[in-house]
């Protein structure tokens, strides 16, 4: 299985214009792309979708003062208050939806929504509010939605071993961690090919 999945559908590599499923599709798999607040998902959900991506960001306004945290953002003047959806076709027989989630606690009751029906999930991390994470993997291992997290490494951030992310964030060694740009499709495309593989073997194991 490892050797199908590692070969995307090059047919994604050229342009976005495939707005329909390939009739070889024979399986599809609904994932969460999770995070807290500016972590990245909406961008990771827009560079890797092979469909123009639904987004529902609007604009930060003074209302968020006080109840979302904007420390370290930067710039950031939009924010996800739905879902961000794409979707990629990871073989020609697999096809992934993307639900990207919206990181403030007072959605929460959203997620509720999203997590049904998904396989699993792919955890963004952003290592300058990495604390910002426990509430995000508490509320997946909460409600029994297994992942794989991907440290989303900003320009200018410092650079961690995986290994001492690891320990920071306290993952069990089996759940998958890798580096990823947002920006990058190729990182992208490897990080959900290494969930998908993770779940895979997950069911495997149970039958």
């Amino acid at each position: 299985m490892g050797s199908v999945l590692s070969r995307p559908d090059r047919s994604a590599d050229y342009g976005r214009a495939v707005d329909y499923v390939p009739e070889t599709v024979t399986r599809s798999v609904k994932l969460l792309v999770a995070g807290n607040f500016g972590v990245g998902k909406t961008t990771f959900v827009s560079s890797v979708s092979e469909i123009k991506p639904l987004r529902t960001e609007e604009t930060i306004t003074e209302a968020s003062v006080g109840i979302d945290d904007l420390g370290g953002l930067g710039s950031k003047t939009t924010t996800t208050v739905a879902m961000d959806f794409g979707r990629i076709t990871l073989n020609p027989e697999l096809a992934l939806y993307l639900f990207g989630t919206p990181g403030q606690q007072r959605f929460i009751p959203l997620w509720e929504e999203l997590a049904k029906g998904a396989l699993g999930a792919l955890v963004l991390v952003d290592t300058r509010r990495i604390e910002k994470a426990d509430e995000v993997l508490a509320t997946l291992e909460e409600r029994g939605v297994p992942y794989a997290v991907g440290v989303n490494e900003f320009e200018g951030s410092n650079r961690y071993p995986l290994s001492e992310v690891r320990e920071a964030l306290d993952l069990t060694e089996d759940t998958p961690l890798v580096a990823l740009d947002a920006r990058d499709r190729r990182t992208c495309l490897q990080s959900l090919i290494t969930l998908v593989e993770y779940l895979f073997h997950r069911l495997e194991s149970r039958l």
